[in-house]
C-alpha cells in the first residue's frame, strides 16, 4: 500500500521552527522580519495566492507589507517601487506575484530585486549560486520537494531521479538540488521521446508539467517515490470542480510514497517562503553567510 506523504503536516512543523527563529531574532537582535508582497492587477488566482502567503506570514510573526498596483501600472513605476524596497532596511524579503501584465517584463522585474531579498530565489545571482552549490536563497517549491524527500530517504546518493518539466520555477532548480545530493538526474519535457519508459527507470519522480493525470500508474516502478507538484483545476462530467495533480494517484498503489494534491507540495512552498524570509533577515544581520547552504 502506498504511503501518502502529507506536506501540510510537515509544513506545520516548519512554521513552528520559523516562529522560534523569529522570537530569537526579536529578543536577541530587536529584528522583526518583514516581507513585502507586490501584486499588480486583479488576477483572481494571484489574489488568492497572495492572501494565503499573508495569512501564513501572520501565523509565524512575519510582518507583511502589501503593495497592490493597478493592471495598467508602467514598468518604470514598478521598478521604482522595487528600488525603494531594496533600499529599505526594514524590509527583508520582496516577492512580486506572477504573472505580471503584458507591458511589464517579468525578467527585468525579478532581476531588479536585491538577491539577498529575493525570497522566491528567482534572481540570476541566486540561480547561479544554486547551480554552483554556493548557497543563496533557493526557490521555494523545489526546496519543499527536497524536504519531502528527506522524510523518506536518509541518503539520496546514487538514486535515479526523473524530473518531468523543465521550468525555471520548479524543474530546473529541483534537478540542480537533486544533483547536489548526488542523484543521477534525467530532466524531461514536452519534446522528450519515450517518456513512460524513462519514468519507469526512476527511484524518484518529480512531476511539474501542469498536465492533469499525466503520469499513469504503469509509468511508475514498484517502490518508487512520486512528488507531484501539479495543481490543476478540472471539471468532471457531472460539472463538479476539483483540484488534481499531474499524477494519477488512484493508480499508484504499487509506489512507495506519493504526495497528495492538494495537501502535498503546495503547503511546503509557502512554508519555505516563510523560512526564506527569516533567512534573509538573518543574512541582513550577518548571522548567516549568503554564500552558505542551509
Amino acid at each position: 500500500m502506498v504511503e501518502i506523504l502529507r506536506g501540510d503536516l510537515i509544513a506545520q512543523r516548519i512554521e513552528g521552527e520559523v516562529r522560534d527563529r523569529i522570537v530569537q531574532l526579536q529578543q536577541q537582535h530587536d529584528c522583526h522580519p518583514a516581507l513585502a508582497v507586490v501584486l499588480v492587477g486583479e488576477d483572481p488566482a494571484s489574489a488568492i495566492y497572495v492572501g494565503r502567503k499573508k495569512r501564513a506570514a501572520a501565523r509565524v510573526g512575519i510582518r507583511s507589507i502589501e503593495h497592490r498596483l493597478p493592471a495598467d501600472t508602467a514598468e518604470s513605476d514598478l521598478m521604482a517601487l522595487i528600488a525603494a524596497l531594496n533600499a529599505d532596511p526594514a524590509v527583508h524579503g520582496i516577492l512580486v506575484q506572477l504573472p505580471l501584465p503584458q507591458q511589464i517584463s517579468s525578467d527585468r522585474v525579478l532581476g531588479a530585486i536585491s538577491p539577498d531579498k529575493d525570497v522566491d530565489g528567482f534572481h540570476p545571482v541566486n540561480v547561479g549560486r544554486l547551480s554552483t552549490g554556493t548557497g543563496g536563497l533557493v526557490p521555494c517549491t523545489p526546496l519543499g520537494c527536497m524536504i519531502l524527500l528527506d522524510q523518506v530517504f536518509d541518503d539520496l546518493k546514487g538514486m535515479k531521479a526523473v524530473v518531468i518539466g523543465k521550468s525555471n520555477i520548479v524543474g530546473k532548480p529541483v534537478a540542480l538540488l537533486l544533483l547536489e545530493r548526488e542523484c543521477t538526474v534525467t530532466v524531461t519535457h514536452i519534446h522528450t521521446r519515450g517518456l513512460p519508459d524513462i519514468a519507469r527507470t526512476a527511484d524518484i519522480i518529480v512531476v511539474a508539467a501542469g498536465v492533469p493525470g499525466l503520469v499513469r500508474g504503469d509509468w511508475v516502478k514498484p517502490g518508487a517515490v512520486v512528488i507531484d507538484v501539479g495543481i490543476n483545476r478540472v471539471v468532471d462530467a457531472d460539472g463538479a470542480k476539483r483540484v488534481v495533480g499531474d499524477a494519477c494517484a488512484d493508480e499508484m498503489d504499487h509506489a512507495r510514497v506519493i504526495t497528495p494534491v492538494p495537501g502535498g507540495v503546495g503547503p511546503m512552498t509557502i512554508a519555505c517562503l516563510l523560512s526564506n524570509t527569516v533567512r534573509a533577515a538573518e543574512m541582513a544581520l550577518g548571522l548567516v553567510d549568503a554564500a552558505a547552504s542551509d
